[in-house]
């Protein structure tokens, strides 16, 4: 009987169940189960469904028992930054807002006022993005102060589910760094900081790293899906899994784990928090076995995403692909990292309204808007390799693309011509990969990293793009 591992890992649009076990010394991967995710506006503000994402969770983890494969232990993943408060009695204080809500709006400055934005990167390493959660806390503490007053337990999305499934209230490390109220040097939070901006000690958990045994699923848990299990700590931040999973064992490439967002970095043993890495905005966020994930976040699949669903889901991604393609002389290009493509109430007119603006060719078809989005993305990846490469004083000479986006061919051509570096796509499931790659390690199926980096090479596909 083969043993089984499973992710449970959450995106933005979607979350899936998907066992991984070894066969033949391959990793195979099986995917039983997939739900819609997605934010919900609730009393005006943009919320993730907790409650109904749990419920998911369960029938997840029910299709396993039907299957006959029963894991022997399970870890969840997803974004980084939101999380939940808990009252004394462990309830859910006040609305599960997510990072795409403008709730944030100014809080960076009421933030400044109290610790300066150089400063805290210097403490901290994470790149400003006006939904961390140190804005998002600052937006609560203006917003709400009696939701501060009330709270026992703060627990990133990943955390509450696996408090959800075994009771245990930890802080995942990987996770927690995406906040910026980690400090980047001793890896745990900088309470200096915490103290400052009036966020209470009390509900920060003590920090875990990815591999912790969280504990094993609570009696209400194992009595309604019929079995027990170990729950892991993974990198709970998808990010962090997606980058255990980069098929590579050198030092000579820079990752892109490519999905909503494109996260484009590198992994360091040591965080850079100079003055000129701030005004690049890249960030430290942490990584699996006390590495570090030099990056920057750039808006990434999400505008394609955006302009799919506005017209219904009609194409595929193929087809967005090849019209695209037919289009790629369309000339004009916006800033992929341009806030204004964060939440607009329309992308496509988001796009069309920047061309517009910038004095540049409005795209009208879906080919159109898809060659500005795609080739606009591959030229923000070149200058963010720039960026990398000046920081780090030396050159790298491919680009590892990992993720759902390592599957858009047109892309990883435009990125190689724009980067004029070679790219490797694959694997597509890199995030889940991680995270069973985290539980393999636990346990003993892998005695390295290195080990399961050559298994993850060996067991999917990997396409080469030439510059």
């Amino acid at each position: 009987m083969a043993t089984y591992y499973l992710a449970v890992d959450m995106g933005a649009s979607s979350g899936r169940h998907i066992l991984g076990h070894m066969e033949d010394g391959k990793m195979i991967l099986e995917e039983v189960h997939r739900f819609e995710n997605g934010m919900v506006d609730k009393d005006g503000e943009l919320c993730w469904e907790y409650d109904r994402i749990f419920k998911e969770v369960i029938v997840g983890l029910k299709k396993c028992k039907e299957l006959g494969k029963i894991p022997v232990s399970m870890a969840v993943d997803t974004w980084g930054v939101d999380f939940v408060l808990l009252d004394k009695d462990e309830k859910v204080i006040g609305n599960t807002v997510g990072y795409r809500d403008h709730r944030t709006d100014g809080m960076d400055e009421e933030v400044y006022k109290i610790v300066p934005q150089e400063e805290l990167y210097e403490r901290t390493g994470i790149q400003k993005a006006i939904f961390n959660t140190v804005y998002q806390l600052m937006a609560i503490k203006k917003q709400h102060p009696e939701y501060l007053e009330q709270a026992e337990t703060l627990l990133y999305v990943p955390d509450y589910f696996h408090f959800l499934l075994t009771g245990q209230k930890t802080n995942e490390y990987t996770e927690a760094t995406t906040g910026n109220l980690v400090n980047a040097l001793t890896r745990d939070y900088d309470y200096e900081v915490i103290d400052k901006l009036g966020y209470p000690r009390k509900i920060f958990q003590k920090l875990i790293m990815p591999g912790t045994s969280i504990g094993r699923f609570s009696e209400k848990i194992k009595e309604e899906v019929g079995f027990d299990l170990d729950v892991i700590a993974p990198a709970s931040h998808d990010t962090g899994s997606a980058v255990l999973a980069v098929p590579a064992n050198d030092d000579d490439f820079i990752y892109i784990s490519s999905g909503t967002w494109s996260l484009m970095g590198l992994e360091r043993t040591t965080p850079e928090t100079s003055k000129r890495s701030c005004e690049l905005n890249l960030t430290n966020e942490g990584g699996y076995n006390n590495t570090y994930r030099y990056l920057k976040n750039i808006m990434g699949l999400w505008m394609i995403q955006s302009v799919r669903h506005e017209v219904n889901d009609m194409y595929s991604f193929a087809q967005i692909c090849s019209m695209a393609e037919e289009a790629k002389d369309f000339p004009s290009r916006v800033d992929a990292n341009d806030e204004c493509f964060l939440s607009p109430k329309n992308m496509t007119e988001e796009v069309k309204d920047y061309c517009r603006r910038t004095g540049q060719q409005v795209p009208e078809t879906m080919g159109e808007l898809a060659t500005v989005i795609y080739t606009s993305l591959a030229e923000c990846y070149a200058k963010t390799a720039k960026e990398l490469e000046e920081m780090t004083g030396r050159t790298y000479s491919r680009i590892c693309v990992v993720g759902g986006g390592s599957n858009a061919g047109y892309l990883n051509e435009l990125t190689a011509k724009a980067t004029g570096k070679k790219v490797e796509a694959g694997p597509g499931e890199a995030t889940a990969i991680g995270n069973i790659t985290a539980q393999m390690l636990k346990s003993g199926e892998f005695q390295s990293i290195p080990e399961a980096r050559t298994i993850i090479h060996e067991s999917f596909d990997i396409k080469t793009y030439e510059a």
